[in-house]
């Protein structure tokens, strides 16, 4: 295992949903990676921008899909947010909360005060996912934001996968409250790099490694914390957004899931592939070759990334399914 992806790296960070499980499916294979990294002495975090649950909440839910976890490895963005609103705000001062009520119980641990109605003593607003949000909770919120309130949001992601598929995230949430004040938050979770820092730091890593499925949280929160990252494929990334990723969203590795752990570092990383030409021809990914789709993948990201062409040939979009 001396040359695995798992054995050049002092720490590992793994998003949750979409790349450990769906929902309350888990994804095949995920508990057989982290329980190599355990065995290779390889320290495991969990790191997720799902406010929704506290840290305990979370280990029960990963121990019941085969697992195991204590608090301590579990990073939300709940606990970043809390950590925002607790460096900008004196002890006591009123948080007006949109989201479950183990965000609550954070912002009462953190010395303030949780409460779910706008009045003249609240000095910010924390918004986390929680399926009950309610156009009430909103109204409330609006109202404090537009009257000068901090707002700290937990995360911005747009969607949340399930077992069901994608299913809307508290960034959705957000997006409307920006639209009825005009405000923008504070976000705390990813794509910010604190969530990984501090992961990090527990793991009193100096070489850690993210692992995640969206580009635009995972990937681009590693690359703000400058970490290497894997992206799979068991989530919300699709080969299409791969090839056409923002430098700030472009991850080291690509695999299909987190069985790529225990596989080759160098067969894994994004860059030319033995069996596969990428070219570029008349502003076309023109590719030659055979060999493994994610190989050709990985090929053309490279080009691509170097080239700034994203546009597939025939033989490309064929060999991905993306015609």
């Amino acid at each position: 295992m001396s040359d695995a992806l798992l054995a050049a790296y002092d720490a590992v960070l793994f998003d949750l949903d979409g790349t450990v499980y769906h929902g309350s499916r888990v994804i095949p294979g995920a508990p057989e990676a982290v329980r190599a990294a355990r065995e290779h002495g390889t320290p495991v975090r969990f790191v997720t921008n799902n406010a929704s649950k506290a840290p305990a909440e979370v280990v029960d839910h990963l121990t019941g899909l085969g697992l195991p976890a204590d608090a301590g490895e579990v990073h939300t963005s709940a606990q970043a947010g809390v950590q925002v609103l607790k460096d900008r705000l004196a002890p006591g001062a009123e948080v007006l909360v949109v989201g479950t009520e183990s965000l609550a119980a954070e912002v009462r641990e953190a010395g303030l005060k949780p409460v779910r109605e706008n009045a003249p003593g609240v000095q910010a607003v924390v918004q986390g996912h929680s399926p009950d949000n309610t156009w009430a909770a909103l109204a409330e919120a609006c109202l404090a934001i537009r009257a000068g309130a901090l707002w700290v949001a937990c995360n911005v992601d747009a969607t949340l996968p399930s077992e069901r598929g994608l299913l809307p995230g508290n960034g959705s949430m957000v997006a409307a409250l920006r639209t009825a004040t005009d405000a923008v938050p504070v976000v705390a979770g990813k794509p910010e790099p604190l969530l990984f820092e501090t992961a990090a730091r527990s793991a009193r890593a100096e070489r850690p490694l993210v692992v995640g499925d969206r580009l635009d949280t995972d990937i681009a929160g590693a690359v703000a914390a400058g970490i290497d990252s894997l992206v799979v494929l068991s989530g919300v990334a699709t080969p299409k957004q791969l090839i056409e990723a923002a430098p700030a969203e472009r991850g080291t590795y690509v695999a299909e899931d987190l069985t790529a752990l225990t596989c080759s570092a160098e067969d894994l990383k994004i860059g030319p592939r033995p069996g596969w030409t990428v070219e570029v021809r008349d502003d076309v990914l023109a590719v030659t070759g055979d060999g493994d789709d994610l190989d050709l993948l990985r090929a053309l990201c490279h080009t691509a990334w170097e080239t700034g062409v994203t546009e597939l040939g025939d033989a490309a979009k064929a060999r991905l399914g993306l015609a």
